[in-house]
C-alpha cells in the first residue's frame, strides 16, 4: 500500500495508485452549495479537499472512476476554476500580499483578457470572473486555500490592518460578481469574525460545525477499519499486539476530534498515514510544527487548561477568532489543540478538551518550553527518569529530582509578572510536569466537601496527593491533607495513596521541605 506522504494533489494520488479515503460523496454534496467556509486544524486534509473539488469542477471524470462520485455525477461539465493558495507566501513582508494577488490576477488576465478601465486588484478580478463566465458559458469556481494565512502571519503587527484591508477589498469581489459565480470555498484554520474580513460580501455558509460535513476532512473509525485494516494488522504484528489492542492504541493516540454536536469521531489523517507508512506510533502532527501565531499568543502565559476544559461553553466563545492570551479558548480550539468532547442539547453548550494523547503531550510540551524555559530534550530526559522513579515508588528520588529541576529553572521564568505568587507558580510547574507523563491523570485543585487539594496524581497503581506551602513548612502542608480529608474519596480504592506535604522557599526558589505519609 502506497501512502501519500506530503502529497496533497488529488490527481497525483489517483494516478500514482496511492491509498485514498473516498470522500467524493461529500464533495458532491458540498459542490451543490454556493459560497462556503470550512475551518479545520492544520494538516487535516483541507488542501487535498480543495484539489479534489478542483478536479471535479474541471470535469476530470477519469480521476473519479471507482469512487462514489462516479455514481452521483452524470454531466461532468467543465467550469473555469480560479484557485488561490496562500500557503507559500511570506505575508509578514510588506507588499507580499499585493504581489501574490497581482500574480494570480495577471495570470488569469492572460487567459480571459484585461480591460484598461479596471485598475484595482478587486475590479480586475471581477472583470476576469465575468469574462470567464461569458467566454465559457459556465459560471466561475473560486477555491481559496489557507485564506487566513496573510492575517495569521502578522497578528498584532503593523501589517495586520494593512493585510486585512487588502483581503476585505479583494473578497468583496465575490459580492459584486455573484451572478458570475457557481461555487466559492474558503478554507483555513481560523474563522475571523465577519466584521474583519467577510463584511465586504454576503456571508459564506460556515460548514465547520455542520454535522453533514463532519467527515469531509480526516478519517472516521469506519474508514480506518475498512481502508487501513491490513495496515493495522501489520502494525499489530510488529509490536506483538492483537488487532483489537492495536486499534485501541491508535484510537488513544490519534482519534478524538469532533467538529459538531453529532460527536462523530475523527482521526488525524496526517498522523495516521505517517504511522502506517513508518509502522511506528509517534507524535507526527505536533512534530510537523507549531503555529507561530499560537506560540506568540501563549508566550510567557501559564494557561490553566484544567479550568478551560472543565466547563461548558456556547459555540460563540470558541468559533470566532480571538487573539486573547488571557482567554485563548477560541485559538486553541481552531488550532486543533482542543476539540468538542461533549454536548448538552438542552442548554446547547459544548465541553472542550484535548483530542488525544498526541495533542495533549504536544501542547503540554509547548507550554513547558514557554513557561519553564527548558530545552525540550533536557525536559524529555528528565521526565523519563521521573517516570521510572514513580513506577518504583521511589519518592525520595522524586523529591531530589524536583528540587534540582526547579532550582535550575531560569530566573526569568520565575520572575514573570504572572507568576509572582510562587506557590501558584510551582503548583503550575508540577501540573505541566505530570501532564507530560501520559500514563498519569493530573488534577489541580480537586474539590471535596472540605476544600481543594493542590495537585492529585493518579496512576494505575498509585495516587499521589500533593499540598504546597510557600515559606511555611512541609508538616503544615501534610496536616492540611489530613485535616481536609483529601484522601477520603480514595478510601475504598485498591491503589496505594501517598500524601506529600511540600514547602517552597521563595528565597531559594525551590523545594526545601518534603514529608510523605500513607
Amino acid at each position: 500500500m502506497r501512502y501519500p506522504i506530503s502529497i496533497q494533489t488529488f490527481a497525483t494520488i489517483r494516478n500514482g495508485n496511492y491509498v485514498y479515503v473516498d470522500k467524493t460523496d461529500l464533495v458532491y454534496r458540498l459542490a451543490q452549495e454556493h459560497v462556503c467556509f470550512l475551518s479545520r486544524p492544520r494538516r487535516f486534509g483541507k488542501s487535498l479537499l480543495i484539489s479534489t473539488i478542483d478536479a471535479y469542477f474541471s470535469g476530470r471524470s477519469e480521476l473519479f472512476r471507482g469512487l462514489k462520485m462516479e455514481a452521483l455525477e452524470e454531466k461532468w461539465e467543465v467550469y473555469p476554476v480560479f484557485r488561490i493558495d496562500f500557503a507559500k507566501g511570506r505575508f509578514d513582508l510588506a507588499g507580499e500580499l499585493e504581489k501574490v494577488l497581482e500574480e494570480y490576477v495577471s495570470s488569469w488576465e492572460a487567459i480571459y483578457g484585461k480591460s484598461d478601465i479596471y485598475t484595482t486588484l478587486s475590479s480586475r478580478f471581477q472583470y476576469v470572473l465575468e469574462q470567464a463566465a461569458a467566454q465559457t458559458g459556465h459560471q466561475a469556481v473560486i477555491l481559496i486555500d489557507e485564506y487566513d494565512k496573510p492575517l495569521l502571519d502578522v497578528l498584532e503587527e503593523d501589517l495586520e490592518d494593512v493585510n486585512r484591508s487588502i483581503l476585505k477589498d479583494f473578497y468583496g469581489t465575490f459580492k459584486a460578481a455573484d451572478a458570475s459565480l457557481r461555487f466559492v470555498l474558503l478554507t483555513g484554520v481560523t474563522k475571523f469574525s465577519q466584521i474583519t474580513v467577510f463584511s465586504g460580501f454576503n456571508q459564506p455558509n460556515d460548514i465547520s460545525m455542520d454535522s453533514r460535513y463532519d467527515a469531509i476532512c480526516g478519517i472516521t473509525e469506519d474508514e480506518l477499519y475498512s481502508v487501513f485494516g491490513e495496515a493495522t494488522s501489520e502494525m499489530a504484528k510488529k509490536f506483538d499486539y492483537t488487532v483489537d489492542e492495536m486499534k485501541a492504541l491508535l484510537k488513544k493516540q490519534y482519534d478524538g476530534y469532533h467538529f459538531s454536536e453529532a460527536m462523530l469521531d475523527m482521526y488525524n489523517p496526517f498522523s495516521i498515514i505517517n504511522a502506517f507508512d513508518k509502522l511506528k506510533l509517534d507524535n507526527y502532527w505536533y512534530k510537523s510544527g507549531t503555529p507561530t501565531y499560537l506560540v506568540k499568543l501563549l508566550e510567557g502565559h501559564h494557561v490553566n487548561m484544567q479550568k478551560l476544559t472543565g466547563r461548558a461553553y456556547e459555540s460563540q466563545y470558541f468559533v470566532d477568532y480571538r487573539a486573547d492570551a488571557e482567554n485563548p479558548l477560541a485559538m486553541l480550539y481552531q488550532s486543533g489543540y482542543l476539540t468538542i468532547k461533549g454536548y448538552d442539547r438542552h442548554y446547547r453548550e459544548y465541553t472542550l478538551d484535548y483530542p488525544n494523547v498526541e495533542v495533549r503531550k504536544g501542547f503540554v510540551t509547548l507550554m513547558a518550553n514557554s513557561y519553564l524555559k527548558k530545552d525540550e530534550s533536557e525536559a524529555a530526559y528528565w521526565i523519563v527518569n521521573l517516570d521510572r522513579m514513580l513506577r518504583r515508588g521511589d519518592l525520595e528520588s522524586v523529591k531530589d529530582a524536583f528540587a534540582a529541576f526547579l532550582a535550575s529553572t531560569p530566573y526569568e521564568a520565575n520572575k514573570d509578572e504572572r507568576a509572582k505568587d510562587f506557590e501558584t507558580h510551582f503548583q503550575y510547574t508540577f501540573y505541566i510536569i505530570f501532564r507530560l507523563l501520559s500514563c498519569y491523570t493530573t488534577l489541580i485543585e480537586k474539590q471535596n466537601s472540605k476544600g481543594r487539594a493542590d495537585v492529585i496524581i493518579e496512576s494505575d497503581n498509585d495516587i499521589y496527593i500533593f499540598e504546597f506551602k510557600l515559606d511555611g513548612s512541609a508538616e503544615e502542608a501534610l496536616k492540611q491533607i489530613e485535616d481536609k480529608q483529601y484522601a477520603l474519596p480514595y478510601l475504598n480504592d485498591s491503589r496505594t495513596v501517598h500524601k506529600i506535604g511540600v514547602n517552597i522557599s521563595s528565597e531559594s526558589r525551590t523545594v526545601d521541605g518534603w514529608i510523605e505519609a500513607n
